[in-house]
């Protein structure tokens, strides 16, 4: 039976781990170039994978407890989606996205190397060795509960373009950011960018865990199986240095992308529903755990998944593009 002790990392975990940046001819300054650039990148093509599934999403999560159900699920979604808006109407409010997919893919990839350094700084982690599987989840926790904050102002816009509601639940005229931006500054405050923020940091720090801790160990477990038929320290060396083939590197990072969204699915839920409330006093007043209580007393366990299906269905292409394009820029265009 195969355990996390017997598997490798991937070639860009052994790549961090190695006993220095300059060694390697590159700068701690160059490397954290290379993860904000290649991660927003990465963040962008993914996020026009993904956009029109996280619209259908946030309007099946966001769907008034009052109010019989308007749509019956995703495929009705969509329908509904394309018949009153067509398919530019999926894609409504994109650009806050665009930029909040290049902030947040490249600050995962940046705090996730900065969780790596403070370990190495505080003696909790060698540099001189391989990380672990487990310690690589934790600087995917590190990662996501810093890009927590960098991502609820983001999310807050684009789910009050994406599912625009008023107190009765009636439909409003597309909204568009910079609209929506100036309402809540002017009802809120700068504190009200960051309404929500609760669940946005409880998705991301359990949901970053899994979605790098994820891609982690089924990497480590191809390379594993890679290594079983060689029969030299230097033949296991070679193929360890080598990118996993296309199909495998796509399967990693799916998984990755499925875990981060089905394991705290619940928490964005919460998130969605408190962020399309409509601006003023009520919306003030929803905090998570009521929003939570009252959600799970109207629905239960099934309220809370609402929209789960269409967001792994999303999320594992858009994943395995995100780490693809990551990665594959990483190894064959280092700067130096």
């Amino acid at each position: 039976m195969t355990t996390f002790s017997d598997m490798e990392p991937s070639p860009i975990s052994v790549e961090a781990t190695a006993p220095s940046l300059a060694l390697r001819g590159k700068t701690a300054l160059m490397d954290a170039v290379e993860d904000v650039f290649y991660g927003s990148v990465a963040g962008v093509v993914g996020k026009y994978i993904e956009y029109p599934f996280d619209t259908v999403k946030v309007r099946l999560q966001s769907q008034p407890d009052h109010l019989p159900l308007r749509y019956k699920g995703p495929l009705d979604c969509f329908r509904q989606s394309i018949q009153a808006d067509g398919l530019y109407g999926l894609y409504r409010g994109i650009t806050a996205p665009l930029v909040g997919a290049a902030l947040e893919t490249s600050s995962l990839f940046l705090f996730e190397s900065m969780g790596r350094e403070v370990l190495y700084n505080t003696g909790l982690a060698s540099r001189d060795k391989k990380l672990s599987l487990p310690t690589l989840w934790l600087t995917g926790a590190f990662s996501g509960a810093c890009t927590s904050f960098v991502l609820t102002p983001v999310e807050l816009v684009k789910c009050k373009i994406q599912a625009p509601m008023l107190a009765e639940g009636a439909t409003v005229a597309p909204l568009r950011p910079i609209s929506v931006i100036r309402d809540v500054y002017r009802h809120e405050g700068l504190r009200g960018f960051w309404h929500g923020q609760l669940g946005t940091l409880i998705r991301e720090a359990g949901g970053c865990s899994a979605w790098f801790g994820a891609k982690e160990t089924v990497t480590a477990m191809f390379y594993n199986l890679h290594t079983r038929a060689a029969t030299t320290e230097a033949e296991k060396q070679s193929i360890l240095s080598k990118p996993l083939p296309i199909w495998q590197q796509a399967l990693a990072g799916a998984s990755a992308g499925v875990s981060y969204n089905f394991l705290f699915f619940p928490a964005d839920t919460i998130k969605s529903r408190m962020q399309t409330v409509p601006l003023g006093g009520m919306a003030q007043k929803r905090t998570f755990w009521n929003e939570g209580r009252a959600l799970w007393q109207q629905h239960g366990l099934r309220g809370m998944y609402r929209g789960c299906g269409i967001t792994c269905l999303r999320a594992a292409p858009s994943s395995a593009f995100i780490f693809m394009v990551y990665d594959g820029l990483k190894r064959n265009f280092p700067l130096q």
